[in-house]
């Protein structure tokens, strides 16, 4: 199982690939894919909400997808900490840094 620490580390590693990132390269393709990277990384975002409002036992909201792409990264680090937080089981959060990890490798 995986702890909410293994999980955090696992959206620092995302970040750090990504943080840096400009405009042009989020709107990219992701690799085999036909989805832009910020695409991708939203939908990161969006799974991570709703495995968090389940775990509050709050009805699941759409995560808004704001203008700038470069604020992807506030955004899953936001609804990490309120997964962490909600106290979700352990195999939540398994399956959360399962996600993180595939959107690294298609990033």
């Amino acid at each position: 199982m995986v702890s909410a620490a293994e999980l955090e580390r696992a959206v620092q590693l995302l970040v750090r690939q990504v943080g840096h990132w400009e405009q042009p390269r989020w709107g990219a393709t992701a690799t085999g894919g036909n989805a832009s990277r910020a695409d991708l990384v939203h939908r990161l975002v969006q799974e991570i909400a709703n495995l968090a409002a389940d775990a509050e036992g709050e009805p699941r909201r759409t995560v808004p997808r704001l203008d700038n792409d470069l604020a992807l990264p506030d955004q899953l680090r936001v609804v990490t900490a309120d997964l962490v937080t909600a106290g979700a089981a352990p195999e939540v959060l398994a399956r959360a840094a399962a996600e993180v990890a595939a959107t690294r490798s298609a990033l």
